[in-house]
Parts: structure tokens; sequence; C-alpha cells
């Protein structure tokens, strides 16, 4: 009996993930993007049912089916499938909200990987290329308007920056394909809160946002990849690659952990709600300066149990 309900419950998600991907492809250009977010849904919600085992059957039967209907779209249902399947996994053997959060990213970001590597094989795409060559493109439109828009130095300084930006992107694409899996993984987790609260009557949720806490290994991590970045090293070796690629995820990763401190630290002294939203509104609209002191917060809120500091004055 458990069987025949877990084969059809199978057949009946990867059914609809057919359907959802079927709706994504037809959809307008500017709606599809945000759709893809519920790609995953049918492989979390069944994973944590049945398990992961049971979710890798699922994704294997989905993945040949897109295989069979078209080779491009299997893209879409690697990065899905993976993903879902590690987070419903999570979720099958009661991990806590943010744990099966960081399964989930784990999954998503091979995902990624995957349509990377598999772009390149199949399809001869060389995302560095065609990132450089966009870039590029910007930075060509850019410098030709700049000038009327700015003066003397400020354009100078602009332009400089803008091309360091150019230069640097391609670099970070590892770092790029892990970032898109941390946030692939939160925003379809929510979504599937949503659906397994509505059809099973859980009461799962994220925690609030200023109990957000990283390990202390992450504050190594960066201070390690930090230090290699000064040695120097062939722009194009594994090394560098590998360090500069630990040192923005790290750093972004420690940018989160200082705007949950702002959150914590809100409640501490009773402001309004609002107030550490609106910082963090301006910090994302002046990140040049603002972002670093919210890193440099994170790491003093690591390195130093600042939150347990404040526990013990109040």
């Amino acid at each position: 009996m458990n069987d025949t309900k877990r084969i059809t419950e199978g057949a009946l998600m990867t059914g609809v993930y057919l359907l959802l991907l079927l709706v994504i492809i037809f959809m307008p250009i500017w709606l599809g993007p945000v759709l893809l977010f519920t790609l995953p849904i049918p492989f979390i919600f069944y994973s944590y049912r049945h398990g992961w085992k049971a979710g890798a059957l699922m994704f294997i039967a989905a993945l040949l089916f897109t295989l069979l209907f078209g080779p491009v779209f299997s893209m879409f249902t690697l990065l899905a499938g993976i993903g879902g399947v590690f987070l419903g996994g999570a979720l099958y053997n009661k991990q806590s909200s943010l744990e099966a959060w960081a399964f989930g990213s784990v999954g998503f970001s091979i995902g990624a990987a995957g349509i990377y590597l598999a772009s390149q094989l199949l399809f001869g795409v060389n995302w560095g290329e065609q990132i450089s060559t966009s870039l590029n493109d910007a930075f060509t439109r850019t410098n030709n308007m700049l000038p009327g828009m700015l003066g003397g130095e400020n354009t100078e300084a602009s332009l400089e920056a803008l091309r360091e930006t150019v230069e640097f992107l391609p670099d970070i694409i590892p770092s790029i394909l892990v970032m898109t899996g941390i946030v692939f993984a939160f925003i379809s987790q929510w979504l599937t809160y949503k659906v397994i609260n509505r059809v099973d009557k859980k009461q799962f949720r994220f925690p609030p946002f200023k109990e957000f806490k990283l390990p202390t290994a992450v504050l190594w991590y960066y201070f390690f990849a930090l230090v290699l970045t000064y040695i120097p090293t062939n722009e194009e070796g594994l090394l560098y690659l590998g360090s500069i690629n630990v040192y923005t995820l790290a750093g972004s990763l420690l940018v989160l952990q200082g705007f949950s401190f702002i959150f914590y630290y809100a409640e501490v002294k009773k402001w309004s709600k609002a107030i550490p939203v609106v910082i963090v509104v301006i910090c994302l609209l002046l990140p040049q300066i603002l972002l670093y002191l919210v890193r440099i917060l994170g790491i003093i809120d690591i390195g130093f149990s600042l939150r347990e500091r404040i526990k013990g004055k109040k």
C-alpha cells in the first residue's frame, strides 16, 4: 500500500513539475524567471514525504522526460531536481529550517554548477566569454554616456571602478553559482513551507532573521582567503581563483551576519521595526562604503560574541 501511494504521488509530482515547466516556457519573458522559484516545489514536497531516495528516482524520471522532449529544458531539471531532493531530504530527516536551508543551498549550487558545465560541454556556451562580452558592451555604452552626465575626475573614477568590475566578475563565477544556490534554496524552501502548512497542516517557518548566526569557521575562511589574495600569484591560477571566490562568498555571508545583528540590536533597543529595514535599504543603495561597515559588524558579532555581551549588559 505504501509503495503504491509512493509511486502514485511520484507520478503526480512529476506531472506537476512538467506542467510548471510548460507554464514557465510559454509565459512572458519578464514573468518566467519569477516562476522559476516554483519549479523545485514538487521535488521538495515529494522528498519531504518519502525521503531523498524516492526523490532521486523522481528527479531521474523528470530528467529523462525533459531530455526526450527538449534537452535544453533539462537544465531547469538539473537545478530544481538536485536542489529540491537535497532540501526535501533534509526536511524528511527532521533537520531545522536553517540546516535544511544549508543542505538545499549545497544542492542548488551543485545544480547550478551542473548547468554551467553541461552548457559548456553540450552546447558550447563559454560563460566566461559571454559575461566578458556583455560587460564590455555595457562598459562601452556607459563610457559614451558618462562624460555627458559627470565631469573630470568623477568620470575617470567611475569608469575605472566599472572597468575593474568588468575584469573581475568572470573570475568569481563559482561564487556567483553558490550565491545563486543560496538564494534559490531560501525562496523555494519558503514557498514549499506554504504548501506543506496548507496541505499537511504543519507550522513550518524560518526563525526570525535576528536569530541568524554563522558558524565561527566562516570567519576563519574569510581571513585565510583574505591573506591569500595578497600573495602575488598568477591571476589565472587555481590559488588565485580559489582564494578570491572563498573571499567573495565568505564576505557576502558576513554582510548577511551584520544585517542580522542590526535586526537583533533593534529588537533589544525596542526600536521601530521599520528602522533596521531602512538601514538595510540605505546600505544597499550605497554599497561601496556601507556594506564594508556591515561586514565588519558581522565579523565583530561572530569573533567577539557581540550578542552575548549585549545580553550580559542587559
